[in-house]
């Protein structure tokens, strides 16, 4: 039989199975604020708000301890993470050497296709500003430096970057809600994408690391600190 020369279309994305929803629902839930830090997730009340068996909770309480959005008290069981400030700096200062470098390479390496994919991108996580709920933007942003770590080909570094990703959300949350910031993260976004589409690597790595150093002081206020707790 003759072939029809009919091409296959590749599947870019795989579609989602009942426990990747059932992950993405749940890490929203704890970075929008929903479950509060140190919150016990119980089993039975979880499965009947969502619509699943327990095997599926577990599996995504297990998870979401993998990214550090939950963890397993001895007499407690699984509770919501607490972010403390000394976790919040580590991941600040992995954030800024990863994204720095990413951000200069970038630079020095990027065409003119990826120009108009990253103007695309930054245009596309405009539009989720004013969204009332926090997940497209933070999925927006997230895919701005995704195409920024693929182009300058630190695959690495970007795998590092999605471990911590939950816990960067978190934190991103707790900024995109601050009234108080120097500037607004949007306005630090389109100094990074200036940045890199100029070609110069110095001004890329610069708007990253002012972008980092801003977001740190704005959400050192909302973490807790071990030592303050015990004192108080």
């Amino acid at each position: 039989m003759a072939a029809s020369g009919t091409v296959l279309r590749k599947i870019e994305q795989a579609p989602q199975t009942l426990r990747d929803i059932v992950q993405a629902r749940m890490r929203e839930a704890i970075i929008d604020g929903h479950f509060a830090p140190g919150e016990r997730l119980v089993e039975r009340p979880l499965c009947e708000q969502l619509g699943v068996s327990r095997t599926v909770v577990r599996e995504t309480i297990r998870f979401l301890e993998a990214e550090g959005l939950v963890e397993i008290l001895p007499n407690r069981g699984p509770v919501v993470a607490t972010l403390s400030r000394d976790q919040a700096e580590q991941i600040y200062e992995i954030r800024r050497q990863l994204e720095g470098s990413a951000a200069a390479a970038c630079a020095d390496a990027h065409d003119d296709a990826f120009a108009a994919e990253l103007t695309s991108a930054l245009r596309h996580l405009e539009t989720k500003l004013d969204d009332t709920q926090w997940s497209g933007l933070l999925q927006a942003t997230t895919r701005f430096y995704e195409l920024i770590f693929e182009a300058a080909g630190h695959d690495i570094a970007w795998e590092i970057v999605q471990r911590l990703n939950g816990r960067i959300s978190r934190l991103r949350a707790l900024t995109i809600a601050a009234r108080d910031r120097s500037r607004p993260g949007i306005e630090h976004l389109r100094d990074i994408h200036a940045a890199i589409l100029s070609g110069s690597a110095d001004a890329a790595r610069a708007a990253v690391e002012a972008h980092i150093a801003d977001a740190a002081r704005t959400a050192r206020p909302f973490l807790e600190d071990p030592e303050e707790t015990e004192d108080g």
